[in-house]
């Protein structure tokens, strides 16, 4: 279906895989206007089919693979791409977030948008040439990991004269064929970590999809968005996060702030310092271990490490993993983690819910609940259990899934610390409070991301108060709904960062910032304003280049509000397809080691206060006292309910 607008293809395509029926779906320019693209119009595809009956495991299943209208076009750090489906962790929707180029390549074969149904009769990997699709058995990849699979396509589309065709690829691991609930989907060494969509594609019986074609991607006005990028990246550069600190350390680079705020999670979320911090911090990665930067397409920041690892030159580990491996099981080993990291992505396994999953049985068997052998500190063979974890063998069968599970059969609610049967990312909430409702309210489940990041306020960017309930759940809604936005435009969260003046980060302790630390909680009525009436901020903002880009790539209108209302709608769309499957009030909590434990005894607010804020951000949200949106809302947002 043509477009009219700059930044799409204006097609998408839908495979039958039991069938092998290959069609075109449908999306309508009044859609793209409304959905945009990337995470949000795979909900809007993805609200079209379900009725709420569905089982992630099942042929009524979709895998919706979109990009955005900005992906590819030049566009600072805008070679993103998204996968939604129906979460075997959760039961609800989940989106996982991916760069790498599998994106780009996927806009140059003619597609913004794959969605895959269905079940291979065997294993089959899937070529996509310029909107053609090829089947081929995958036999021969079947059992491989992540790194051997995209060496042996490279090498099945080598052509005449030697060189490899250039494309982009997915796959998936061990983890993803035996679906483990956390399986992630891996393109070039970038993974689409979370909610287990690597389970879903190995359900499918689809190994690896690879994409490449010579179209060009389009843009409404090249001259300006030219331009526009160039000021942009200039931008980017020079701001104290994402031109310094990102590309100086990368996420790693947060475990030292982590620290010194009581958010680093530690023991299994027990404590929210690590004494041995310094070993798995990100300046010591850098002084002992880190080779160079690598980013994504078309990226100024650059935050990927490179490391070594068993002689050869990989990804190093994020911030998560660095946290979870480390204290989150008192494991101060750097060289270990860097192992493990490479393993899990070799695997195909989130390194997320495997480090919180590990560290929950290692409670469980510390309190006498769970006799595995699992102890804290002591991580001999831990490499050989995320193997028995992906090939689903003694141990590693009741580990594959999750915390959630294990503690409905062994018991230990309290500490098995995740959000709707997703796994909580690094940091700890209870001194970070606004990010503790985050991962409660989050439509996937335990995330930092599409719980708001609010942490970038409570600590790691601004210094407000970090156990106060005011503001935060207004905040919360601004911030989700702001990056909810970006990723549908299918630019990396990270752009946001310089959304903050960099003086406010430059100088922590000027007048200015101590003014906006402590004004900020208590200006919930002016962003709730903000929120509930986006169209009062019908500017564009000199630190947001957003707006212009889009509006260059697109030829769409889009000012600052109507961004945030766009990312409005997407939220509560998920949210929508989420109450079919029946997620309400009650799914949005954590676990009460979280919300009834004071992390310091001498502080009487050094737990998450949910239940006032979940009130207070219902409120915000125009949600009901259930935790649902009304039909007033929905009205508003132009979403069939």
């Amino acid at each position: 279906m043509a477009t009219k607008y700059g930044g799409y293809m204006g097609k998408v395509l839908k495979i039958n895989l039991t069938d092998k029926a290959v069609s075109e779906y449908p999306f309508s320019d009044e859609e793209r206007e409304l959905f945009i693209g990337g995470k949000t119009m795979a909900a809007k595809i993805l609200m079209d089919h379900f009725k709420g009956t569905e089982k992630a495991f099942s042929e009524e299943n979709l895998l919706v693979i979109t990009t955005g209208p900005l992906t590819g076009t030049g566009a600072p750090s805008s070679s993103r791409f998204n996968i939604s489906t129906l979460s075997p962790q959760t039961g609800f929707i989940t989106s996982s977030n991916c760069g790498g180029n599998f994106g780009y390549y996927l806009k140059k074969s003619g597609l913004d948008a794959l969605i895959l149904q269905g079940k291979c009769e065997k294993p089959t990997w899937i070529e996509i040439q310029n909107e053609n699709v090829v089947f081929h058995e995958a036999d021969d990849l079947w059992g491989m990991k992540t790194t051997k699979t995209q060496e042996t396509l490279d090498d099945k589309l080598r052509l005449k004269n030697g060189r490899v065709r250039k494309n982009g690829k997915i796959c998936i691991g061990p983890a993803g064929e035996n679906q483990v609930l956390y399986a992630s989907i891996v393109s070039n060494e970038r993974i689409c970590g979370r909610g287990g969509t690597g389970a879903v594609m190995g359900w499918m019986n689809v190994k690896a999809v690879c994409v490449s074609g010579n179209k060009e991607i389009p843009v409404f006005d090249k001259e300006k968005m030219v331009k526009h990028d160039q000021k942009w990246f200039r931008y980017l550069r020079k701001h104290p996060l994402t031109g310094n600190q990102l590309p100086k350390l990368g996420t790693a680079g947060l475990v030292s702030s982590m620290q010194m705020k009581h958010i680093l999670s530690t023991k299994n979320y027990s404590q929210g310092q690590y004494a041995d911090f310094e070993k798995v911090s990100g300046e010591y990665l850098a002084e002992k271990y880190h080779i160079v930067n690598k980013g994504c397409l078309s990226c100024p920041i650059r935050c990927a490490r490179t490391v070594e690892v068993e002689g050869k030159q990989v990804k190093g580990p994020e911030l998560e993993t660095l946290v979870l491996l480390g204290g989150g099981i008192l494991n101060n080993d750097l060289e270990a983690v860097l192992r493990w990291n490479y393993e899990l992505d070799e695997l195909g396994m989130d390194t997320i819910s495997a480090a919180n999953t590990i560290s929950y049985a290692m409670e469980a068997n510390e309190k006498g609940l769970w006799d595995n052998g699992l102890k804290f500190s002591e991580t001999e063979g831990i490499s050989e259990i995320f193997e028995d974890i992906a090939y689903r063998r003694g141990i590693g069968d009741e580990l594959a899934m999750g915390s959630k599970r294990l503690s409905e059969k062994y018991g230990g609610k309290e500490f098995a610390i995740h959000a709707k049967g997703m796994e909580l990312a690094a940091y700890e909430p209870r001194n970070a409070v606004g990010l503790g409702l985050g991962y409660a309210v989050s439509n996937r489940g335990g995330c930092h991301l599409n719980g708001g990041y609010l942490v970038i306020l409570e600590g790691l960017g601004l210094a407000v108060n970090q156990t106060t309930y005011h503001g935060k759940a207004d905040l919360t809604m601004m911030f989700q709904d702001l990056m909810e936005m970006i990723s549908a435009t299918g630019q990396c969260l990270f752009t946001s960062y310089a959304f903050f003046p960099a003086p406010l980060i430059s100088h922590p302790n000027s007048w200015y910032t101590k003014v906006v630390n402590a004004v900020l909680p208590y200006c919930g009525a002016v962003v709730r304003l903000i929120n509930k009436n986006p169209e009062i901020a019908a500017i564009h903002l000199p630190v947001f280049h957003h707006t212009k880009g889009f509006e260059y790539a697109t030829g769409m209108k889009m000012t600052f509000g109507h961004y945030m209302h766009c990312g409005e709608r997407g939220y509560n769309l998920e949210r929508e397809v989420n109450r079919r499957f029946g997620v309400n009030a009650k799914d949005d909590a954590l676990p009460k080691r979280l919300t009834d434990t004071l992390q310091d005894p001498k502080n009487p607010n050094s737990k998450v206060p949910l239940e006032k804020m979940k009130k207070i951000y219902y409120h915000a949200r125009g949600w009901d006292d259930n935790g649902l949106p009304t039909k007033k809302l929905l009205k508003k947002l132009k979403i069939d309910g």
